[in-house]
């Protein structure tokens, strides 16, 4: 009896070693050793100096720190490119006066994305996000980063999870 439980036990540390794959931090498997992500040019409308590099730096990160892909200029085998499409600042409440109580940025990315180990995943789409905030703060300094982090946040968990995790 004790031989047939040590059998059991090595048995099942071989089918748990045996069934391992290549998964990244958030335990979504990827068959991919690299990542390129290309500059995201500022297209938009309302052109925010700083967006493009911020942005791109932001995905970029979220490859690095979420999965154990190599970071490449060219020849990635997964490979992100796109533009920001658009960027709003809108009011979202009113006071009773009639005055805005609470504004809106509102960041638009279209994104490219190509798997050229698996063509079937390839595809374009935007991806948008918001962050509130209010109307007597100007968007500046911390207010500024707080938006495009919460932005950034969300917008890049999205087109990790539409290309990788495939949720």
């Amino acid at each position: 009896m004790h031989k047939v439980i040590k059998y059991l036990f090595f048995a099942s540390i071989l089918f748990t070693f045996n069934s391992c794959g290549i998964y990244s931090f958030t335990g979504v498997k990827i068959d991919a050793k690299t990542v390129q992500v290309d500059y995201f040019a500022n297209n938009a409308p309302l052109v925010e100096p700083t967006l493009s590099s911020k942005f791109t730096e932001a995905l970029q990160d979220k490859f690095i720190k979420q999965t154990n892909l190599t970071m490449v200029s060219s020849g990635g085998e997964l490979q992100y490119e796109g533009e920001i499409t658009n960027y709003t600042i809108n009011p979202t409440a009113a006071t009773a006066d009639q005055t805005a109580a609470m504004s809106r940025l509102t960041v638009t990315i279209k994104v490219r994305f190509y798997n050229n180990l698996n063509e079937e995943d390839n595809f374009e789409k935007s991806f948008s996000h918001f962050s509130d905030f209010g109307a007597d703060q100007q968007l500046v300094g911390s207010v500024l980063d707080d938006a495009y982090a919460e932005i950034f946040e969300r917008i890049t968990q999205d087109i990790f999870n539409e290309s990788v995790a495939k949720w």
